[in-house]
């Protein structure tokens, strides 16, 4: 019976989505007065979409300043309808928390403290890249390859092997990591380590729809800064502990050394990883230092690493390459 009353309420709460829907904000409304956590989440959701709205909003007022005034497409009503369509464009990204900030709206007023998604943290709040995965998600898959409508480097893409095995993997990538580490403080082994956990021991590394490795070591989603080239996967991130998966723009590079140099520079120059930077040369420290962060959704992912590390197979591994 409870389940039931619950999926009426969660139903009654979403039709607040619809920016038009007046009685469903109504509901929403009513119910936080009640102190509901879905409301909670919903009203989050709002404050997200308000947000998103607002810098919509900032775009378009840059394209009227350099619009054709004389143009048929330029008139109030073409704009009213516009502007209708971006405010349900804003509500649909954040009911999808494109940026993050209504699960962290949501975690906080709910009682949860040290909480911050990586889906804020790895794409550094991309509002655009953001809107082209939502657009991506609305259509087929060929239409996400169209470069007139995303960008000539963006591509989807698929998880593939790039490694005979596990061996393979650390022999071919601890070299790298030896030459990669010491300039940047971190421990060569550790990178060798998390790679694994992010790839699968290179079973599962990104690649474009032709065929490319995209060499992407560490699953570092490609934000607005990036000028390289995007592969458009789907991933799974962790919410609340449970996983669930996204379709999201991952950094490609041309090869796994600019991979490691490009995740030593990420977490080096900001100051959110300067306590785990802190403690690199103590890999329990830095990767419980990193996931506190909030470089990972993943509650175990310190653990997974660590355990990869002590693993008989990567010891044996590294200790093949000294024979």
């Amino acid at each position: 019976m409870s389940d039931t009353l619950n999926g009426h309420i969660e139903s009654q709460l979403s039709q607040a989505r619809n920016v038009n829907d007046l009685a469903g904000l109504d509901k929403l409304r009513q119910a936080a007065k009640k102190n509901d956590k879905a409301a909670l989440k919903e009203a989050a959701t709002q404050f997200e979409a308000i947000f998103i709205q607002m810098m919509l909003k900032s775009m378009r007022k840059a394209e009227d300043v350099m619009s054709d005034k004389d143009s048929p497409f330029n008139s109030e009503q073409v704009k009213f309808y516009r502007d209708m369509h971006d405010q349900q464009l804003a509500m649909d990204l954040a009911s999808k928390g494109s940026l993050g900030l209504a699960k962290m709206l949501e975690q906080q007023l709910g009682g949860e403290d040290g909480f911050i998604p990586a889906s804020v943290l790895r794409n550094n709040g991309d509002l655009a890249g953001a809107r082209a995965q939502y657009q991506a998600q609305q259509t087929s898959p060929d239409s996400a390859n169209n470069p007139s409508q995303y960008s000539a480097q963006i591509s989807r893409g698929n998880k593939q092997a790039a490694f005979g095995n596990e061996q393979d993997f650390v022999q071919q990538l601890m070299p790298i990591a030896e030459k990669i580490a010491p300039e940047y403080g971190l421990d060569a082994k550790a990178l060798v380590a998390q790679a694994a956990v992010e790839t699968g021991w290179g079973k599962f590394m990104i690649h474009s729809q032709q065929g490319q490795n995209g060499h992407n070591l560490f699953g570092i989603k490609a934000d607005r800064n990036w000028q390289g080239n995007r592969t458009l996967v789907d991933t799974l991130e962790y919410s609340g502990g449970n996983p669930k998966r996204q379709l999201a723009q991952f950094r490609a590079y041309g090869s796994f050394e600019d991979s490691m140099r490009d995740y030593a520079g990420f977490v080096s120059n900001s100051s959110r990883y300067s306590e785990a930077m802190q403690s690199a040369k103590d890999p329990a420290a830095y990767f419980e230092q990193l996931q506190q962060a909030g470089y990972a959704t993943d509650p175990q992912y310190a653990n997974k690493v660590l355990s990869v590390m002590d693993s008989a197979t990567f010891k044996q591994a590294i200790d093949g390459m000294q024979l």
